[in-house]
């Protein structure tokens, strides 16, 4: 009877603790409430706290809808993880494929006509996969289901694209998607001439079963347009941008869609993997680290490692990460906040500028710009092609314009130290920009001083605000009538002179007020009787915009104050020699030249 006893009280004790330990611990697992509220040092905790601090300047990661967020479960597969079949075959698992040596001629003659080499790329099958290369922890992560998530239309835009390459990404989309999150992938032809892309084409699609739509262009519009174009068709709830020729990763998608189902003015950006253009081998470029996207002052696009001020606000290392940019060719975006945004700028054509564009509007008018870790699409940069897709009567300034358009409308009065950079552009026409302009007032949208202290605070830690040029332009000798030229010159190689032709280029120069003699992003130091031309950055990657060189507007010499010698020509050749106020041959007149 005693015996019994205890064994009762033992067995409420022993039900006593599996109801108020052990239960809720394992139910905690699948409850994404218990990953939010109850820790101080939770990411959305501490994003409160910086929203508050901040009178809500800051944009909240988590949005509106809190309770779509990803919950990961340690050792638990995610809910869209694929169960895949190993394959075998040319280029499998991202391998490169390597030719014999009669074939490389007939490759030579498609990387000629496409920038890849086709006769490889053919040689894989239209369904080949690729490696994962997301981080390991990325299969733990759980997403909402799939009737809390937007569905994706996919926009590809092609001219005159190879045959494969453009296939393979349309039998990649569709074979890494969840057909339930996939609307429907509409490929735009921007004016291509190949027969492989008329009829046969459209044949091909119908595979699909009106999954692949595919409209053509009247004209040669540009890859801007071409998207918009696309987007405007697009019948789901978020735009996918993506180049014609990439392949995605196993569960792409899903982590793309989930941000966007967070906070609908999201603009969720894919790790860019590599495919090299001569073999198709897949690689991850990064290595697996974090990075983010920024620019130098000239709109050249850059990286730089997630800064800890961002990677502290995380508590796993595959979460999403803002960025003040992004390299433009891949994203996903809510349609409708890409059209109350304008979509991209009309006058924006062609390519070249549209991703900040579209990037500091998302972020100066109340969305973000998130880098998403378990999202990565492999995309292949274009080998040495020689045909050109340009259109014919396309702008040759066109890029620039580009730039002067977004620098106009968003950058305030930071737009300066663009046309520091690139001051030959400065009386280019870059059209009207009143629609731009009633758009940012319409949406209330920041100020970009900002978004470079909240946003893009790491910027000018690497690319500091350049100093004002003291001179700039053409740089003619006074005696022998030639011009200061780069020559084709590579790193560590000496730069030269030659006969003035007043197109700029290679003969475009600024000389800043704190010294540093440079030409686009590229600088030149002296070294004993030469200069040469070097990397702006150090060692570190940090631009430092100082330099060695003193331009005397009266004498019009040029001293570099390391070697105590001047800049000094014989009419063929360019060295530093003692200074000699009254020889000729030192002496050298700047004249500004725009487009």
């Amino acid at each position: 009877m005693v015996r019994l006893r205890y064994s009762s009280i033992a067995k409420l004790v022993a039900l006593f603790f599996v109801v108020f330990f052990i239960l809720p611990s394992f139910f905690n697992l699948y409850d994404s409430s218990t990953d939010i509220s109850d820790f101080n040092d939770h990411p959305r905790n501490i994003d409160h706290k910086r929203l508050v601090e901040n009178n809500g300047q800051l944009p909240n990661r988590y949005g509106e809808n809190p309770e779509n967020i990803a919950i990961f479960k340690e050792g638990v597969l995610g809910n869209y993880e694929p169960v895949l079949e190993p394959r075998t075959g040319p280029g499998e698992g991202g391998v490169g494929v390597n030719l014999a040596p009669e074939e490389k001629s007939a490759a030579e003659r498609t990387v000629r006509e496409f920038g890849f080499n086709m006769v490889a790329s053919d040689k894989i099958s239209l369904d080949r996969r690729i490696k994962d290369t997301r981080p390991a922890e990325c299969k733990y992560w759980h997403y909402p289901e799939s009737s809390k998530l937007p569905k994706a239309s996919v926009v590809i835009v092609f001219v005159n694209e190879g045959w494969s390459t453009l296939m393979r990404t349309v039998h990649s989309v569709i074979n890494t998607s969840p057909p339930e999150l996939l609307a429907d992938i509409i490929l735009v032809d921007d004016y291509s001439n190949k027969e492989h892309l008329k009829e046969k084409l459209e044949t091909y699609i119908t595979r699909f079963n009106g999954k692949v739509k595919l409209t053509r262009t009247t004209k040669r519009e540009g890859l801007v347009r071409a998207r918009v174009i696309g987007a405007e068709m697009a019948s789901g709830d978020v735009i996918v941008i993506l180049d014609a020729h990439c392949e995605c990763v196993a569960n792409w998608l899903p982590p793309l869609l989930t941000r966007i189902a967070v906070n609908r003015k999201t603009l969720a950006v894919p790790i860019v993997d590599g495919i090299d253009w001569n073999t198709l081998e897949h690689t991850d470029i990064y290595g697996g680290a974090l990075n983010r996207g920024i620019w130098e002052w000239g709109f050249l696009y850059k990286e730089t490692q997630v800064p800890e001020k961002e990677s502290k606000m995380h508590k796993h290392y595959s979460e999403p990460y803002w960025s003040p940019t992004h390299a433009g060719g891949l994203l996903a975006i809510d349609k409708k906040w890409f059209f109350e945004l304008g979509g991209y700028d009309p006058g924006i054509k062609i390519w070249g500028g549209e991703q900040y564009e579209l990037s500091f509007k998302v972020w100066q008018c109340g969305g973000m710009v998130e880098w998403v870790p378990c999202s990565h699409v492999a995309h292949i940069y274009r080998g040495p092609r020689t045909e050109s897709v340009h259109p014919p009567d396309g702008n040759p300034h066109q890029t620039s314009i580009n730039h002067m358009r977004l620098a106009e409308t968003w950058m305030d009065e930071y737009k300066e130290y663009y046309y520091i950079r690139e001051p030959q552009i400065k009386r280019l026409d870059f059209g009207d920009i009143s629609e731009q302009l009633a758009i940012r007032e319409k949406l209330q949208c920041k100020s970009f001083k900002w978004f470079m202290e909240n946003i893009a605070y790491d910027l000018p830690k690497k690319f500091p605000l350049p100093p004002k040029n003291k001179v700039w332009g053409e740089c003619q000798n006074v005696q022998h009538k030639v011009c200061l030229d780069v020559r084709g010159a590579g790193f560590g190689q000496p730069i030269g002179v030659s006969g003035c032709h007043h197109q700029l280029g290679n003969q475009l120069f600024r000389l800043n007020v704190e010294g540093e003699l440079s030409s686009g992003e590229h600088c030149f130091v002296s070294d004993r009787s030469i200069v040469k031309k070097k990397f702006c950055l150090n060692y570190e990657g940090v631009w430092n915009p100082t330099g060695e060189w003193q331009y005397d507007l009266d004498k019009k010499t040029i001293k570099s104050s390391k070697e105590k010698t001047c800049l000094t020509t014989d009419g063929s050749n360019l060295k530093l020699e003692e200074c000699d106020d009254s020889n000729l041959s030192q002496k050298w007149d700047w004249k500004e030249i725009y487009y």
